[in-house]
């Protein structure tokens, strides 16, 4: 059996904990000097996951924005972002999303495997569906990134109920959270996770291996697995960066 991909899950949430307002329209959390780290730390992966929920309240794209980084990406044989990878319980995912629209590159979605044949017809050559059993997991989606797709690195971007999956099921290798200058309070707002049984826990501490002002947000870097990289760098522009 393939080893499991390298996780990297990144998000950034309010200093009260939301990853986004109630309201529609997506509220920004992050600088453009942090958004450029994100887009670096995107090239270097071999796929990016978001949940179903995402790609339906945030239709993002889900590429590498930097011409340079994409033009390394291609020279070294790969595509210029990274696979698109999405998991939906339901099987409801806008066909004309971001997600399927933009960008030449492999889409897979995962789904439990009653689903995935109405799905596949629903979506077209726009993606690959892939049943795995009755309900979906993230070791299931790892095994299968991994031994079907070659998949070494996997950086997971949200929401909060996949961000809640992988770290309630220890997958996780390394964490970048980003901490924005206010609060939401809206009791209807997403949290960045949902109650559940975590490995980290007063008796059992997450790994703080970098601490860094980005502008006026802030990126916490956790190591949560013995696999962590703690030799690559958080891509962050030195102008705009305070080492604490």
């Amino acid at each position: 059996m393939s080893e499991r991909p390298y996780v990297t899950l990144s998000c950034a949430m309010s200093i009260d904990g939301y990853l986004d307002g109630a309201d529609a329209g997506r509220l920004t959390m992050s600088n453009a000097a942090d958004l450029d780290r994100v887009d670096a730390v995107r090239a270097e992966n071999d796929a990016i996951m978001v949940g179903a929920s995402t790609v339906r309240r945030d239709d993002p794209r889900l590429l590498v924005k930097s011409a340079e980084r994409r033009r390394q990406r291609e020279s070294a044989g790969l595509t210029a972002s990274p696979t698109k990878v999405t998991v939906t319980s339901t099987g409801e995912l806008p066909v004309d999303a971001e997600f399927f629209t933009t960008g030449d590159v492999p889409r897979i979605v995962y789904c439990p495997q009653p689903r995935a044949r109405r799905l596949q017809t629903r979506v077209g050559s726009r993606a690959e569906v892939v049943g795995l059993g009755e309900r979906v997991t993230m070791t299931r989606v790892l095994d299968d990134l991994a031994g079907e797709r070659g998949v070494r690195r996997l950086m997971v971007e949200g929401g909060g109920t996949l961000l809640t999956q992988f770290l309630a099921d220890d997958l996780v290798d390394e964490l970048h959270l980003v901490i924005a200058p206010f609060f939401v309070g809206e009791p209807r707002a997403p949290r960045v996770v949902a109650p559940a049984r975590f490995p980290w826990t007063a008796a059992r501490r997450a790994e703080l291996a970098d601490t860094r002002q980005i502008g006026d947000v802030v990126l916490l870097r956790y190591a949560l697995s013995s696999r962590f990289a703690g030799t690559t760098s958080a891509h962050l522009p030195t102008e705009s960066v305070r080492t604490r």
